[in-house]
């Protein structure tokens, strides 16, 4: 057990731990019940080592003065992980089911997965014919296409990141390291499933760096080792391809020529879509069926008691001010049932004020979990303007009004045609009328206007 590891029985919340499951560089994931619902969880604690350390109380406080800022950025990023996760809906995709801020540190409740890790699973596995080999890729190719069309890449696909649940199926799970393809983008490096486009920060990464690294855990599935080292093969590449180390009265000819298609050294020789290696994996019959991509979608809403949502609608707008009707609206259209939507509009809401809002909607039950969805503007936002920009506004609109600010900032991006029009879109939440001028300043001296 690791010296910092919470003990069994400490209780984070409603979540009480049972066991220490992993270590990592950033943090610790823990078997945990949820003491509300009598379920299973995998929580994962922000706990960088070479930054922070555990005090008496169990909370997590930065090692000293100079770490804390390196520490608060550290955190940013595993909510922003978590975030990103919890947008992505695909049965073969790790579930985040709820995150939050606790004990001076954050912590994200995942879905627990029994099975064992690829590595573990396949030891007694090999060699895995073709056609079981087809079966375990195509769900990972389709969760990760889900994850390409959000805009995202995963970035660290190797093969303990990918799970085996009991019955078989694969999950893909450790979204630490994944961005939006419109972000800056840091150098992450599995050595033989990392492409060498991500050994530094301007590499050209894209949906066929993940392919890069898939096609490098399928080369070690073939063959029983891992590709070469990206660097190592740039100059003079060594290492033996698919087509000539895999077995060829296992696996198709075209089978092992798409591996090796995938792991080209140069990002612009491989395949640039999940689609177009799936076509050259498995053949275009292999692609997604209509109705495949169906479940891939949120269900429908079903007819809503207008009432129900009226009520909703008073109870948000305390938090949310004048957005709140297209709030419920949208959350209406992708809910399946009435706890889905309680679900999603309580993930709009500050920490303080979600369990009271859940107790009240969900007929007095214990609080559901939360996923927090990314709604469409999210990624348009990102589109029309720089990271740095969106992030300093809800900062500053975050004095004013709170949590909610970052909702506001990103559906006010799609419509603002630059960063002061940004600037007085959200000023409209302000109430207090001298602290909505001040605010409105602001977005004049950033617009260079007397």
């Amino acid at each position: 057990m690791a010296a910092n590891a919470l003990p069994a029985g400490h209780a984070v919340q409603e979540y009480r731990i049972e066991k220490l499951l992993g270590v990592g560089g950033f943090g610790l994931t823990y078997l945990a019940i949820d003491q509300n619902l009598g379920l299973k969880v995998a929580l994962k604690e922000y706990l960088p080592g070479e930054f922070a350390l555990r005090g008496p109380d169990q909370s997590i406080v930065p090692r000293s003065e100079e770490s804390a800022e390196t520490f608060d950025w550290g955190k940013r990023r595993f909510l922003d992980e978590s975030r990103t996760v919890a947008s992505f809906r695909h049965p073969n995709i790790v579930r985040v089911m709820r995150f939050f801020e606790a004990s001076g540190s954050a912590y994200m409740v995942m879905e627990f997965v029994e099975g064992a890790s690829l590595p573990e699973w396949i030891l007694r596995r090999r060699p895995l014919p073709e056609s079981q080999l087809a079966g375990l890729l195509r769900p990972l190719l389709e969760g990760l296409e889900v994850v390409h069309r959000a805009g995202y890449m995963h970035r660290d696909i190797k093969p303990a990141n990918i799970y085996m649940r009991d019955d078989d199926s694969p999950v893909l799970i450790d979204f630490g390291s994944a961005r939006q393809k419109s972000a800056e983008l840091t150098a992450v490096v599995s050595p033989g499933y990392a492409p060498f486009e991500q050994y530094h920060t301007q590499g050209k990464q894209g949906p066929w760096s993940d392919l890069y690294a898939l096609g490098g855990v399928l080369y070690w599935i073939i063959t029983g080792n891992p590709p070469h080292e990206a660097a190592a093969r740039i100059r003079k590449d060594t290492m033996p391809p698919a087509v000539q180390a895999g077995d060829r009265k296992a696996y198709r000819s075209e089978f092992l020529a798409a591996i090796d298609w995938a792991l080209m050294p140069n990002e612009d020789e491989r395949p640039q879509s999940v689609q177009q290696w799936r076509d050259a994996l498995l053949g275009p019959a292999a692609a997604p069926t209509p109705r495949t991509e169906r479940l891939q979608q949120a269900p429908a809403m079903p007819a809503t008691d207008p009432a129900l949502l009226k009520s909703l609608e008073t109870e948000l707008a305390q938090h949310l001010g004048p957005i709140t009707t297209m709030v419920v609206k949208n959350a209406a259209k992708k809910a399946g049932s009435q706890a889905e939507l309680v679900q999603l509009l309580a993930s709009e809401l500050p920490d303080a004020a979600r369990a009271a809002f859940e107790k009240r909607f969900s007929g007095g039950s214990q609080p559901v979990s939360r996923p927090n969805t990314v709604e469409p503007a999210t990624v348009l936002a990102a589109s029309r303007f720089p990271a740095a920009v969106l992030e300093r506004a809800e900062q500053r609109l975050a004095e004013y009004i709170g949590a909610v600010a970052r909702i506001v900032v990103k559906r006010a991006a799609v419509k603002a045609r630059d960063e002061a029009e940004l600037y007085l879109l959200i000023a409209d939440e302000i109430d207090d009328k001298a602290e909505k001028k001040a605010f409105i300043r602001q977005a004049v001296s950033i617009s260079g206007k007397p």
